[in-house]
């Protein structure tokens, strides 16, 4: 992709992998251009448990994206997303350099770096350093310092690590499918980037992303991400709960409830009855919808009274003065929204990506936000690309993977 005005992003995610392209336009709009879809096998909680099938499931979706624009993909913008993330927030003092002064971005440099200078374990390393907000001389709320006299400047930043392990088994895989990384994001940053509006991220807004295995969540307030964090329950648990309250496969289990779920008892009839297909032969039950609910609700509350007590416990309520803002698969079971309601006692809304300039209509859900953000991300950052062995170590595997299709 030797054109600036393409650029690539793939979400890892842990039910499916999507790649898509994305096309810079006169006007600044972002247009996609091609997509793939892969069911993420090998990967178990946005971990890699299995690099064969990582790797297969990355380069079909990449393969199919590529089919589809006509751009051969080399690099791309991925997220990052897990139990192993964690984040903390922190705080880094310089004195200005200059003579007379005046703060350069030099110096902001230096903060964001001061800030980065904290104690972490050695088996994690370093994803994001965030500045939430600086301070120049005890001035606080300072959102851009360059060009401010001062003596002493200051910086509150949010400081997301990841397992090293888990973040050099994604590139292990991305190498493998001869792919660069431009960017490795937090997925909860990127889905901010793309769901929120600039009033949303001002006021104060907690992004809930209900994906197969986890839930990402995401606190930003005055313009900046304030809390980030992880619940290990996702949709796939409500698809556990359905197979076996209902004694059918979970292939079966997850058809129904994409089909007849609902989150909220109250949301469905009574007496409106569906059909369950036998297994081993055995003749098709008849149940009513409401007992499929009656199973969904109390695990759907799990997930999100999980999120609410970790947000209590990290943040003030009343900095989410905008809501909530509900993505991901999970959430799109009627009654989510207000069951979020319920708990938080907050508006929610289901949030998808209405940046791009075009999405394709099949991707144009809160399933794909992630890889949307990612994506705005791409094209929003100047890259910053990992060290992959050299030029001749690339060649040299291309040339490998040449003779061997031809064995």
């Amino acid at each position: 992709m030797a054109d600036d005005r393409i650029a690539a992003a793939l979400d890892i995610g842990t039910t499916k992998i999507c790649a898509v392209v994305g096309e810079l336009d006169e006007h600044g709009d972002v247009y996609v251009i091609g997509h793939g879809v892969a069911p993420a096998e090998g990967l178990r909680r946005g971990v890699v448990v299995d690099m064969e099938k990582t790797v297969k499931s990355i380069r079909r979706a990449v393969d199919d994206a590529q089919l589809v624009s006509g751009v051969e993909i080399d690099r791309v913008t991925v997220g990052i997303a897990g139990e192993h993330i964690r984040s903390i927030n922190s705080h880094g003092v310089v004195a200005v350099s200059r003579a007379d002064r005046e703060i350069t971005s030099a110096d902001v440099k230096r903060a964001i770096e001061a800030a980065r200078t904290v104690a972490i374990p050695v088996d994690r390393e370093i994803v994001h350093v965030i500045p939430q907000e600086f301070s120049v001389d005890e001035q606080a709320g300072i959102k851009d310092p360059v060009g401010m006299s001062g003596v002493r400047l200051e910086v509150e930043a949010h400081i997301v690590t990841a397992s090293v392990t888990s973040a050099r088994n994604i590139y292990r895989a991305l190498e493998r499918c001869r792919l660069d990384v431009d960017h490795m994001v937090l997925e909860s940053l990127a889905l901010a980037e793309a769901v929120l509006t600039g009033s949303e991220t001002g006021l104060g807004c907690l992004v809930i992303d209900i994906g197969g295995d986890i839930t990402n969540t995401c606190v930003l307030h005055d313009g900046a991400i304030r809390h980030t964090a992880v619940v290990g329950l996702g949709s796939r648990h409500v698809t556990n709960d359905l197979a076996i309250g209902l004694k059918t496969s979970v292939e079966q289990a997850e058809q129904l409830k994409l089909t007849q779920g609902a989150a909220l008892t109250s949301e469905v009839e009574g007496d409106e009855m569906i059909e369950i297909p036998g297994l081993m032969g055995r003749p098709p039950r008849q149940v009513s919808r409401h007992l499929l609910a009656a199973i969904i609700e109390p695990r759907m509350e799990e997930i999100l009274s999980l999120v609410a007590r970790e947000v209590r416990r990290s943040v003030r309520q009343e900095i989410l003065s905008a809501g909530v803002v509900l993505t991901g698969g999970g959430a799109l079971l009627p009654g989510t929204v207000e069951l979020t309601e319920q708990i938080f006692d907050l508006p929610a809304r289901l949030g998808k990506c209405e940046r791009l300039g075009h999405t394709p209509p099949e991707l144009d859900s809160s399933r794909f936000a992630t890889v949307h953000g990612l994506l705005l991300y791409g094209f929003n950052h100047e890259p910053v690309r990992r060290p992959r062995g050299g030029r001749v170590r690339h060649w040299m595997r291309r040339i490998e993977d040449w003779i061997t299709q031809r064995l």
